[in-house]
């Protein structure tokens, strides 16, 4: 059934046939806006240069119309193939988006993806669906974000889980480089260092003292192998020359347990993860690994400010798109997390879980990914960790 009631303006002044408009307007609605434009600018472009001389040497008015039509319909297939391509005058949003959160409800990408999706649902008045997809260290919601429509209605938050993913997986179900637009970076979750209160260190100066005095002594507990408790860790390893055993556990639960009991001695983690333990007197925080002191713990110092001069460790969060978006779209949500995030609400709500926010651009973005991946790389290797 032919929905002719429905054709947009794009199809009524266009140069093309007849049989060509009716096809277009055949189409669904929304389809119809966006691969009507596409059909327009292909069809009067190809017809206006290379397939003018074609038709005009044709020796039959029947011939002619042939051509023609068959140039339209090539052209209408060419742009049904163009991903991301929206009418330039079309509103967006116009329906709900969804933000894909690779991790279950509750922790701390969980939390900060739904508190910038209600804000920016109220800025685009449209609803923010967040869609939990955990499994596989992120990677399976990472990658079925990455097979969506590049239409801008799905998002996916990342985190530095993203960067560690090509050193610990061989084979990863999208391309960390080619599968994605950056579009913001939206806040950093700085990680603390703390030790059971039963350790003789009260500082971070004291903890290396006593481990270069005593090598091999003390141990730290991680998620597991290749976790980002374990890479923050050796990274401070690299830096600092200790000598400290990894007790990998089988989660970030049971390592903190083992802490909180003493059998192990020594544990990083973020500052939302932490915090509860250390403000019930169960772990001893010693310094954190942010650029600036966590707007939680003020009086505790930063680890370059301790002496490991370098050092950076967080957990980070951003905002990525399926490759193809619009250009459009992707500038839209880009200066809509920029408003956001200058928000003083929103930056007392990111200090009051231990994080902050911090906003990137899509370029900036893209080049913290690349220093990332390529940092965490070399802490990898020289750990010995073994890609899976």
């Amino acid at each position: 059934m032919l929905h002719r009631t429905r054709r947009c303006d794009v199809c009524r002044a266009s140069c093309l046939s007849r049989r060509a408009r009716i096809a277009c307007a055949s189409l669904p609605h929304r389809g119809q806006r966006i691969i009507c434009t596409a059909h327009r600018i292909l069809a009067q472009a190809m017809a206006c240069s290379l397939f003018s001389g074609l038709v005009s040497s044709s020796k039959t008015r029947r011939s002619k119309m042939k051509l023609t039509y068959a140039v339209e319909l090539g052209a209408l297939c060419a742009a049904l193939a163009v991903p991301g391509f929206v009418h330039a005058g079309e509103a967006y949003p116009m329906r709900p988006i969804r933000l894909i959160v690779p991790y279950p409800p509750g922790g701390s990408n969980d939390i900060v993806g739904r508190l910038v999706g209600q804000y920016l649902s109220k800025r685009v008045d449209q609803t923010v669906v967040i869609d939990n997809r955990p499994g596989a260290g992120s990677t399976l919601g990472i990658g079925m974000a990455s097979r969506s429509e590049p239409d801008g209605y799905t998002m996916v938050i990342i985190s530095a889980a993203y960067a560690f993913g090509p050193s610990l997986y061989k084979k990863l179900p999208y391309d960390a480089v080619k599968s994605f637009v950056p579009v913001s970076k939206i806040g950093n979750g700085p990680n603390v260092f703390t030790v059971n209160p039963s350790v003789p260190a009260k500082t971070m100066s004291e903890l290396v003292a006593l481990a270069k005095a005593k090598p091999g002594t003390l141990n730290f507990a991680s998620a597991g192998i290749g976790s980002a408790q374990q890479l923050w860790f050796e990274y401070f390893k690299m830096l600092t020359g200790v000598d400290i055993v990894h007790i990998p556990f089988k989660g970030g639960a049971p390592a903190m347990i083992d802490v909180v009991a003493g059998t192990s001695h020594v544990a990083i983690g973020t500052v939302v993860q932490m915090l509860p333990l250390i403000r019930a007197g169960k772990l001893r925080a010693l310094a954190t690994g942010g650029t600036k002191r966590s707007g939680v713990l003020p009086d505790l110092p930063t680890l370059n400010e301790a002496g490991v001069k370098g050092y950076e460790g967080a957990n980070w969060w951003g905002i990525m798109l399926p490759a193809g978006t619009s250009p459009a779209i992707v500038d839209r949500l880009d200066k809509e997390f920029a408003a956001i995030l200058a928000l003083d609400e929103v930056k007392k709500q990111f200090i009051k879980m231990g994080a902050e926010t911090e906003y990137l651009s899509k370029a900036a973005l893209s080049s913290y990914i690349d220093a990332e991946t390529r940092k965490w790389s070399k802490v990898a290797k020289q750990a010995g960790i073994q890609a899976q």
